[in-house]
């Protein structure tokens, strides 16, 4: 019951976040800002994404040389 009552008020939650307008973004689309803080933040995903494969790569070669001896 409690679990139905929480999952109930989430939704109830979300669908007042969702229904505000934000006024900055507004200000950021119209002035064509928002593209820049879009492109930052997938230049810095991406950043991520790519250390994440380095150092899998790093470690998996480890993993391989400490398993040969």
């Amino acid at each position: 019951m409690k679990k139905i009552l929480a999952t109930c008020c989430l939704l109830l939650l979300t669908s007042f976040l969702f229904a505000q307008d934000v006024e900055m973004a507004d200000g950021m689309r119209s002035s064509g800002k928002i593209y820049v803080v879009v492109g930052g933040l997938i230049t810095i995903l991406l950043g991520i994404l790519l250390f994440l494969i380095i150092l899998d790569r790093k470690v998996s070669d480890i993993e391989k040389r400490i398993g040969k001896q």
